[in-house]
């Protein structure tokens, strides 16, 4: 029965396999169950596996660490995928303030570090150990235990312990700060949603109205001509001439005189201004537009040819060519003007206007074939994660720091992944993911990394905590996480007036925290605070890695 031992207690590939398969499944299932009404999700995986690694279960040191940083960059470059089209989007709607509330959580740690440092007496190196787990910063416990090897040339394991003691109940505590804000200010969850569809609905959502010209300086003009007089965003769709009662489907070279009727797509932010300018709207909808002309039909077109991928919509030149309009794109479920500038993307759906016959043969060229998008295009996913662990391992030195900081095997997956899904349609690279593809790499991704941290943390987490007076500093761990969190939580919310959504992923991401961004998502149902929890990451990653290894250099 040796084979049953060497299964169960060994070290080989197949014990590994059949150790992170039980962590995971046991946890996943044990995570759905409420407790007063909360779940903690993924997050309990974390729990059973320090609970197997308490009982002796054991990973080989090389494979335990490679496993969990091979998870987090799946994990976090998922999520750079997914919330990249909105990132630099979310700078417009309140990015800055977003960072410098998630600043002021990492200053207000170390305040609390500083603190406890001179009130306890316990070592700094320890203390940093202790903040690190408290944030849930991997990256800050490495660059810390780096910049005390090679300030004293020895290792000091209480780094690594005071991150362990400290991690668990610090995921617990970013959570239920998180619940805490929802009750102090007592949130209403279909308000938050309503609210928050409102705001995506005037940045990004499209109206159709139907328009008379109206205003005599436009008339004999250009549509060209006018949208550089206007300088807004918007797309005629369809033109009725009032001189030969005839639709036309306009080109940029289509003249607009008096009593000409337009279709015209454009935004709720733009909708008043070019209403003004050209004229006043009139009872008129889509149905109307199609029964004037039956030889005239509206098709939505998805993009599946990687030879149309990041082509702007002016090259693809159809109104030359077929006589039809590109009039709306809709991309990850947001509806967008189709400026001729636009590049289109793999997975976008394009709103055409022309001819039935025309139509189909731009359907030819652009693909609308479902079957397409079903094949997984791994070869951008690992380009993007081998220039993300290449930027993460670039050390970056400053002035008046001894030790380089480096973004981590974090930090650079998540930029990169974030700029690849912006810039790689550009230069031809397809980048589209199904839904539900993203969601499996991220689920996978963040599975293997806590069950990483609770098996490594388990084997002398107890110890700790009975002897070395690990209980202490649990409760030290808990007061950084917690006080900075509720401080900036209730500013946030009671000053800014920042969504609730967009504050969990402030929160989650100002702890560089992955489970609490799971926790968020799920609990949300949309993409709110993975969006804002990507747009603190980068800055945040930096100054914990930052602030780690300061407190090392200047107080150890």
């Amino acid at each position: 029965m040796d084979w049953i031992s060497e299964l169960f207690w060994g070290e080989g590939v197949a014990h590994t396999v059949l150790l992170f398969a039980a962590v995971i499944a046991i946890g996943i299932s044990l995570g759905k169950m409420k407790v007063f009404g909360i779940s903690l999700g993924i997050t309990f995986v974390l729990f059973i596996g320090i609970l197997l690694g308490h009982f002796g279960f054991k990973v080989n040191h090389d494979i335990l660490h490679f496993m969990k940083e091979f998870g987090l960059i799946l994990f976090v470059y998922s999520i750079g995928l997914q919330v990249g089209p909105g990132f630099f989007a979310s700078f417009k709607k309140g990015g800055i303030t977003l960072n410098m509330l998630a600043m002021g959580v990492v200053f207000l740690g170390v305040i609390t570090t500083l603190v406890l440092h001179y009130i306890t007496h316990i070592p700094m190196q320890t203390m940093v150990g202790i903040l690190s787990g408290a944030v849930t910063n991997t990256p800050g416990l490495g660059a810390a235990q780096q910049a005390f090897t090679d300030m004293h040339g020895v290792h000091d394991s209480s780094i690594a312990l005071g991150y362990a003691v400290a991690y668990p109940l610090a995921v617990v505590g970013v959570i239920a700060s998180i619940v805490l804000m929802k009750y102090i200010f007592k949130i209403n969850a279909e308000k938050e949603t309503k609210d928050l569809n409102a705001i995506q609905k005037t940045d990004e959502h499209i109206e159709l109205i139907s328009l008379e010209v109206s205003n005599p300086a436009i008339y004999g003009k250009s549509i060209r001509y006018i949208h550089q007089l206007i300088e807004r965003q918007f797309i005629i769709s369809r033109v009725l001439h009032k001189a030969t009662n005839r639709i036309e489907i306009p080109s940029s070279q289509t003249i607009l005189n008096a009593g000409d009727k337009m279709y015209v797509a454009t935004t709720p932010r733009n909708q008043s201004a070019v209403t003004a300018f050209l004229g006043h709207t009139i009872e008129m909808g889509q149905d109307a537009w199609d029964m004037l002309d039956t030889h005239l039909v509206s098709r939505r077109i998805l993009i599946t040819k990687a030879g149309v991928n990041g082509r702007p919509i002016r090259q693809l030149n159809f109104r030359a060519n077929f006589g039809v309009n590109i009039t709306r794109v809709n991309r990850s479920g947001v509806d967008l003007i189709a400026d001729p500038n636009l590049q289109l993307q793999i997975g976008d759906r394009v709103t055409v206007v022309g001819d039935e016959n025309a139509i189909k043969s731009v359907e030819r060229i652009l693909g609308n074939q479902m079957k397409r998008l079903r094949e997984p295009n791994l070869i951008p996913i690992f380009i993007g994660i081998f220039f993300g662990v290449l930027l993460g391992s670039i050390p970056f030195t400053f002035p008046g720091i001894p030790q380089p900081v480096k973004l981590g095997l974090a930090g650079g997956p998540l930029i990169v992944a974030i700029l690849i899904s912006i810039f790689g349609p550009k230069y031809h690279l397809v980048t589209y993911t199904t839904m539900s593809a993203n969601l499996m790499l991220r689920e996978i991704g963040i599975c293997l990394f806590l069950a990483c941290v609770g098996l490594g943390a388990g084997e002398n987490f107890v110890s700790t905590i009975v002897y070395n007076g690990g209980l202490n500093w649990i409760g030290y761990g808990v007061l950084i996480t917690v006080i900075p969190l509720l401080i900036i939580g209730f500013i946030g919310r009671a000053v800014f007036h920042i969504n609730y959504y967009t504050l969990m992923g402030l929160l989650a991401g100002s702890t560089t925290d992955p489970p609490a961004l799971a926790y968020s998502n799920s609990t949300a149902g949309n993409d709110a605070p993975a969006v804002s929890y990507a747009t603190v990451y980068p800055l945040t990653m930096f100054l914990r890695v930052l602030c780690a290894q300061l407190l090392i250099l200047f107080f150890c």
